[in-house]
C-alpha cells in the first residue's frame, strides 16, 4: 500500500510543472532517437566500410600456401588452382571464387619502362570478387581466357605513355627460375582512384600468366568474396575441411585485412567519446529539472518531515520521480528511433556528394543502418543510468534539511 501511495505521489509530483518535464523528457526522447540511430549506422557503416574494402580485391577469404602470407614467394604455390578453385565453387554451391596467380615484372613500352605487380586472373569470374573490372574507363575488361591482353591503371598508362591497342613488353623471371617474357596488348584501362593500385597493378588471363611464368598449372591465391561477413565463420569452416592434409591455408578477411579492425576500432573510440558528452548534456538536464523541484517543494517537504516522515522516503520519492521520467524517456526514444532505424535500414541513408563518390569507385551509393539489441539499447540504457545518477545530489540534499528552517523557507 506505501508502495502504491509513492509510485502515485511520484506520478503527480512530475506533472506539477508540466511544461519543465515535457522539457526534459523531449531532450531524453531526442538523444535517445539520435543515441539510436548514430549506433546502428554506425554499424551498418562499419559493415559497409569492411565489404567495400575487401570486394576492392582481397576478398572475404583466401586459400593460399601455407606462409604464402607472411612472404609471398612465387614457389608458394597452390596445385592446380583453376581444377580446386571449381572445387570451391561446388563446395559453396556460390560463384564468387576465383582463382589468382601473382609476380612481377619489368612492363617496358616504346619509351618508358617500370616494375609492376602483375595478376593472372580468371576474366569470367574476377568480376564477381573484385571492383577492379567495374571500372575500367577506357577500353574492355578481359575476356579471352588465353588472349594476351592486360589491363592496367591509369596512372601506369600515364607513366608509360601508352593507350588501348598499345602492345606492351613484359620481362620478369618464372616459376622455375627461367626467364618470362611476352608481348601482351593492352586492352583496357582502369581507374580505382588508389594511385598505388592504378600505378603498379596489371591484370592479364590466369593461362596466359601460367605459360608466361610457367606456373604449370598452379597459382597463388583463390579469392572468395561472401555474401556478408556472417557467412564468413561457416565458409572458413567448410574450406577448412577441403584442404585439410595438405599444405594450403584457408584466412578470414580479419587475418587478410588487420589494418581495418584497427580502423574501425579508432572511429569507435571517437565516436564513444561523442555518445559520453551526449548522456552527460542529458543528464544535467535530469539534475537541473530534479534541483529545481526541490528547491520549489522545501517548505513542502518540510512541514512532511514534521509530520513525522523520514528524509529517506523523500529521497525514494525524488528517486522514484525521476526513474519514472527516464523509463518514459527510454521506452519513447526506443519506439521511435527504431521506426526511424527500421525505414533507413530498408530505402538506405545517402547524402549529398555520396553517389557520385560511390559511383567513382564502383560502390553502393546508401548505407543501411544495422537494427541489433546492442544498437537500440546501448544509447539509451546510457541516458536511463545517467539520468538516475544525476538524481542523487538532489536526493541527498533533502538529508540537510532542518523541518522548522524548511516550514518557513518561501
Amino acid at each position: 500500500m506505501a508502495g502504491n501511495i509513492s509510485v502515485r505521489l511520484a506520478w503527480r509530483n512530475l506533472w506539477r510543472h508540466s511544461r519543465r518535464t515535457w522539457l526534459t523528457l523531449g531532450a531524453m526522447v531526442f538523444s535517445n532517437v539520435l543515441l539510436v540511430f548514430m549506433i546502428a549506422l554506425q554499424q551498418g557503416s562499419y559493415s559497409m566500410m569492411i565489404d567495400n574494402s575487401l570486394r576492392a580485391f582481397s576478398g572475404h577469404i583466401q586459400i593460399q600456401a601455407e606462409g604464402y602470407f607472411d612472404e609471398q614467394k612465387m614457389r608458394m604455390v597452390v596445385p592446380n588452382i583453376s581444377s580446386l578453385a571449381a572445387s570451391v565453387r561446388e563446395t559453396l554451391t556460390a560463384e564468387t571464387v576465383a582463382a589468382r596467380a601473382i609476380g612481377f615484372a619489368m612492363a617496358a613500352s616504346e619509351e618508358r619502362s617500370f616494375g609492376i605487380q602483375i595478376t593472372g586472373v580468371e576474366p569470367a569470374f574476377e568480376p564477381l570478387v573484385s571492383t577492379i573490372p567495374g571500372l575500367v574507363s577506357e577500353g574492355v575488361y578481359l575476356k579471352d581466357t588465353m588472349a594476351s591482353e592486360i589491363v592496367i591503371g591509369k596512372v601506369l598508362a600515364r607513366n608509360l605513355k601508352i593507350e588501348v591497342g598499345d602492345e606492351l613488353t613484359l620481362l620478369g623471371g618464372g616459376f622455375d627460375g627461367s626467364i618470362a617474357a611476352a608481348i601482351v596488348t593492352v586492352v583496357g584501362i582502369f581507374e580505382t582512384g588508389m594511385v598505388d593500385l592504378d600505378r603498379g597493378v596489371a591484370q592479364i588471363p590466369l593461362q596466359t600468366f601460367q605459360d608466361v611464368f610457367t606456373m604449370n598449372g598452379a597459382g597463388h591465391r583463390i579469392v572468395i568474396g561472401a555474401p556478408d561477413l556472417d557467412t564468413v565463420p561457416t565458409w572458413q569452416a567448410q574450406l577448412s575441411a577441403v584442404v585439410a592434409n595438405t599444405n594450403l591455408r584457408v584466412l578470414d578477411w580479419d587475418k587478410l585485412n588487420p589494418g581495418l579492425q584497427q580502423a574501425i576500432k579508432a572511429d569507435m573510440s571517437s565516436a564513444s567519446f561523442m555518445y559520453f558528452v551526449l548522456v552527460v548534456l542529458v543528464a544535467f538536464s535530469v539534475l537541473n529539472t530534479q534541483l529545481m523541484s526541490v528547491l520549489e517543494r522545501t517548505r513542502e517537504f518540510g512541514i512532511m518531515m514534521a509530520l513525522g516522515l523520514k528524509p529517506g522516503r523523500l529521497s525514494a520519492l525524488i528517486l522514484s520521480e525521476t526513474s519514472m521520467l527516464a523509463f518514459m524517456g527510454l521506452v519513447m526514444g526506443v519506439a521511435l528511433g527504431f521506426c526511424v532505424t527500421l525505414y533507413l535500414s530498408i530505402e538506405g541513408f545517402t547524402y549529398p556528394g555520396m553517389e557520385e563518390m560511390a559511383g567513382r569507385f564502383n560502390l553502393p551509393s546508401k548505407m543501411y543502418p544495422t537494427i541489433s539489441w546492442l544498437s537500440m539499447l546501448l544509447g539509451p540504457s546510457f541516458v536511463f543510468l545517467g539520468s538516475l545518477l544525476a538524481a542523487i545530489y538532489p536526493a541527498l540534499r533533502i538529508h540537510k534539511l532542518q523541518p522548522v528552517a524548511a516550514m518557513r523557507s518561501v
